[in-house]
């Protein structure tokens, strides 16, 4: 990878040959473990302008009609977040001169307050081109990390790096976008009534609506390119002063701050610009006699007995809907490379492989300009692992034939995105094919996000979707995400019991290991109840070693028997604080939540009290002093006398910590009981239970115990 610096370019052509779809990441790390900044992207023409509404994009509005631009969300890696954007340079309209991609702050947060700021372009295999780090930001609510450009016939990459002080607003107006601002007396602020009553089950917090003009109207049209065809601009060209009244667009206002756990959306965020068909969340009343009545299923699944069967059964329903549903095809590939266009799939092909033809579970192949993409498919299912010698082979095979990918499909959950098992590849080959993972439960999550947060373009696709997602679930499906904590699990559980699991046993690092897949899916499975990502904190720098980390989490886990970790849900400062005591046979979800400057402790309390009057009456409340932990006890104690929390001394109150404990199960995670479902269970209780109630009050991450 080329390393460039601040106002320098390089031709992407000149570093790969297959550079028709690139991938842009923009990363950064947070020593709290709740800084975090919102991705957009402008396509601008020759003038330095964008030549509609529809060519800014954001967490309002992710995707291109004509698949040139998706925004992928937030991946984690070894050290934070990355947030990646597709871009299928192939599709980019010809009058489009350049694609500016940025990132905005919100709630006066400022980039400064960020670490290791960089953006990287990688071509369509994965294979990392150009890096991009950012060591200047400052006060700055928004940057520009770079932009591709147009030179001739090929793309270059620009390093950008120039701040705006005045945000996401202050950018957009650069590149022609007029932003309308709210009236401050329609965005009144909350009084302390309302700051202590429980918000309203989905009610939005701000209800500010932006104007979607006609250009958003015009975007609902399938398939519809924005543009057309025209002469193509000069890269290089001075940008011209803005002008604001070219064009308008829906701008997000700076967030105003929220309470804790308070998705992004109802905090000022306003919903996207065009009509998307999204189901409701509880089911009309059933006109059955009686619960043994089943509904008529579309992927019935009773009938599966082999894993053989699971597998063949599991590739085509999601593939057939795949090629259906263009939003869930487009989600599902992007992220490999795969271009915008049209998608076919198939199941059971026989391609030839020495003597004996081999049969891959499936074949995804999009076209696009009369140019084909095609990937294998391997798939597993009920916790069956990938055979590395199988998959070699399927990426010898697609080699052979100039395929470019290669996906493996299974309960399993990847780490930082590296593939679940080790290839050769012939070096001596020109054509290079990339190996990607997808898991069941990452399908089950993009299939969620879209039939109930972000929509589908008609109801028939809605309602496949909403098959599909009743399919993954069902207990014969085999599609039921991670749920084995490896081999290791069940001898170091014994050794902790029994007190004869030494420090620097391997069999440590690789259960925790499987508690960082864990972690990974209980974000997936949070995060599509909420519409939003949620993402496991890493607080490490840059470039700092995961294997080091796991290691240290080993020693701790020899030792005390905790297997620890912090889950922070996108857009908000929330960072959940879980803890599995192994000897203790108990999960403690837990948040630290500061008291309000400036306020009588005693009110503070009992304001805090009456937030939780819905909460668990298990809820364990804890005050903290300066440097000590205060009184404590449970909400149903405390309910009556919440002047028991305060600090007998009279020290000063800092905040209070809230956590709830559950029992884990004893065994190896695919039962009732298991250790895999009890800390689902237990994040999703505290969210459900206790964060939803806070209102006013912020949060700071938890201190593991």
């Amino acid at each position: 990878m080329q390393e460039i610096q601040k106002g320098a370019n390089v031709s992407l052509n000149a570093l790969s040959e297959d550079v028709g779809a690139v991938v842009v990441s923009l990363g950064w790390t947070s020593a709290s473990g709740a800084g975090d900044a919102d991705v957009s992207v402008l396509l601008v023409d020759e003038n330095g302008k964008i030549r509609s509404e529809n060519d800014f994009y954001f967490y309002n509005n992710p995707a291109a009609p004509d698949g040139s631009v998706q925004l992928l969300g937030k991946t984690p890696t070894d050290s934070g977040d990355e947030d990646r954007i597709s871009l299928d340079l192939t599709a980019v309209p010809q009058d489009v001169a350049r694609i500016v991609v940025a990132a905005s702050q919100y709630a006066g947060a400022r980039f400064g307050d960020l670490d290791d700021l960089r953006v990287t372009v990688a071509d369509r295999s994965g294979e990392p081109l150009v890096g991009f780090s950012i060591d200047d930001a400052g006060v700055e609510t928004a940057f520009i990390f770079g932009e591709l450009y147009r030179r001739g016939e090929e793309w270059k990459f620009r390093a950008v790096g120039q701040g705006y002080e005045t945000g996401l607003a202050g950018l957009a107006t650069d590149f022609g976008v007029v932003v309308e601002e709210a009236d401050e007396s329609e965005v009144a602020e909350p009084d302390a009534a309302a700051a202590d009553a429980p918000a309203a089950e989905g009610a939005d917090a701000e209800g500010v609506e932006r104007a979607a003009g006609p250009a958003a109207e015009a975007g609902e049209a399938a398939g519809a390119a924005p543009g057309a065809p025209g002469a193509e601009g000069d890269a290089e060209a001075a940008q011209e002063a803005p002008d604001p009244a070219s064009v308008s667009a829906p701008v997000p206002a700076p967030a105003p701050a929220a309470g804790p756990g308070v998705p992004a959306q109802t905090r000022g965020r306003s919903r996207t610009t065009r009509k998307k068909v999204t189901l409701p969340k509880v089911a009309k009343k059933s006109l059955a006699e009686n619960d043994s009545w089943r509904p008529a299923s579309l992927f019935p699944v009773p009938s599966l007995k082999s894993d053989r069967e699971r597998e063949v059964r599991a590739t085509s329903v999601l593939l057939a809907v795949m090629s259906q549903v263009p939003e869930l095809g487009r989600r599902l590939t992007a992220g490999f490379g795969a271009p915008a266009g049209r998608m076919q799939t198939f199941t059971e092909v026989s391609l030839p492989h020495g003597e004996t033809p081999r049969r891959p579970d499936g074949v995804i192949r999009v076209e696009r300009a009369g140019k084909l993409w095609t990937a294998l498919v391997e798939t597993k299912t009920n916790g069956n692992p990938l055979k590395a010698e199988q998959v070699q082979a399927y990426m010898d095979i697609a080699a052979r034939r100039g395929y470019e990918a290669v996906i493996t499909l299974s309960n399993d959950v990847a780490l930082d995105g590296a593939p679940m098992v080790d290839v050769k590849t012939d070096g001596r080959r020109k054509h290079k094919v990339s190996l990607w993972h997808l898991s069941w439960a990452e399908v089950a999550h993009q299939t969620q996000m879209l039939i109930r947060h972000e929509g589908v373009a008609n109801a028939a696709h809605a309602w496949l979707l909403q098959e599909l997602l009743e399919y993954l679930r069902h207990e014969n499906s085999g599609c039921h995400g991670f749920q084995n904590m490896g081999p290791s699990w069940v001898p170091v559980r014994k050794g902790i019991d029994d007190e004869t699991l030494s420090a620097g046993d391997p069999r440590a690092v690789d259960v925790v290991e499987s508690w960082e897949r864990l972690v990974r899916q209980v974000c997936l499975r949070l995060g599509g109840e909420l519409g939003q990502k949620a993402l496991p904190v890493q607080r490490a720098r840059r470039g700092s070693d995961p294997q080091a980390r796991r290691i240290a989490a080993a020693e701790r886990l020899c030792a005390e028997g905790l297997l620890a970790a912090e889950l922070r849900i996108e857009g908000t400062s929330t960072v959940i604080a879980v803890t599995a005591d192994l000897r203790t046979a108990k999960v403690r979800t837990s948040v630290d939540v500061p008291a309000p400057v400036g306020s009588y402790p005693l009110t503070t309390v009992k304001r805090l009290v009456r937030l939780l009057a819905e909460a668990p009456a298990d809820l364990h409340v804890e005050s903290l002093v300066e440097g000590a932990n205060g009184p404590r006890g449970t909400l149903e104690r405390l309910r009556p006398e919440p002047g028991d929390l305060l600090p007998r001394d009279g020290a000063q109150l800092t905040g209070f910590r809230l956590s709830l404990f559950k029992g884990t199960g004893t065994t190896r995670g695919n039962t009732e009981s298991g250790f895999i479902r009890s800390v689902d269970e237990a994040v999703e209780r505290f969210y459900h239970g206790v964060l939803t109630h806070l209102g006013a009050f912020e949060t700071r991450p938890g201190r593991k115990v």
